[in-house]
């Protein structure tokens, strides 16, 4: 088995393997592969010239370290079992290290998958927490603005130890939510199939929520904020002086 940048001609693979891995739309891949997508930033794992597993990164950075939050890792039907995950994940490792990286992030999406990062070295590094509430009586002030603003305004409102995301983090953010900004907090939200709202970034005064809800027309929604309910984002140091994130917000999900 050979580890990789994909080649032009793998890109229709790589999409059915992600639709088939995760069920997404043509849309939203289509979204992902104009303004998320870099080969510099992909791996494949390929095995007799057959595409076995893939991985993606985007760059961000934490108390001045460059560091990679990987994405959408998926391993093909025809290949589980023979070890392609734990392969990408000691090439990617590899490479990132070569390429002056200081750690790496994941976000898991369920306890296997974090049990089974955990055996790769990978390890709780920050929590979360979801608030699902109703819209309030009164709204509050709520303004748009575009990413360039949110990520100005995002790097005041991060807590200490937070994952600094721009550049094409926000740009593929952008495809699937919209950036709010209001007294005392800032979002990052888009409409789920129900018609609720679900905040996937609320930094600030949580306590608002309930009028942000009013304010953008939702009869109901759920914030994702910095707190300590849920394990979220898992690290592995590359360097011996790695500065584990203490936050980390936008997870692609």
């Amino acid at each position: 088995m050979t580890f990789e940048h994909p080649a032009p001609e793998r890109l229709p693979l790589l999409r059915q393997l992600w639709k088939t891995a995760f069920g997404d739309t043509d849309e939203f891949l289509d979204a992902f592969f104009r303004t998320g997508f870099s080969p510099e930033r992909s791996r494949c794992a390929v095995e007799n010239d057959s595409l076995a597993g893939m991985l993606y990164w985007f760059d961000v950075r934490c108390r001045g370290q460059k560091m990679a939050y990987i994405y959408a890792v998926a391993t093909h039907p025809g290949h589980r079992g023979k070890g392609v995950c734990r392969g990408l994940m000691t090439d990617i490792q590899a490479l990132l290290q070569h390429q002056g990286y200081a750690g790496v992030l994941l976000v898991p999406q369920s306890e296997g998958l974090r049990k089974m990062y955990a055996s790769f070295g990978y390890r709780d590094c920050t929590t979360v927490s979801e608030t699902f509430c109703a819209a309030g009586a009164a709204p509050v002030p709520v303004h748009s603005i575009d990413r360039e603003e949110y990520a100005r305004l995002r790097r005041q409102w991060l807590p200490e130890g937070g994952v600094v995301q721009e550049g094409e983090n926000l740009t593929f953010l952008e495809t699937q939510a919209a950036f709010y900004s209001g007294t005392d907090f800032l979002l990052a939200a888009q409409s789920t199939p129900e018609g609720a709202l679900f905040g996937t970034e609320l930094l600030g005064n949580a306590g608002e929520a309930p009028g942000i809800l009013r304010a953008l027309g939702y009869p109901q929604g759920t914030f994702r904020t910095p707190g300590q309910k849920a394990p979220f984002a898992m690290f592995l140091p590359l360097i011996q002086d790695a500065q584990q994130p203490s936050y980390f917000g936008l997870a692609f999900d």
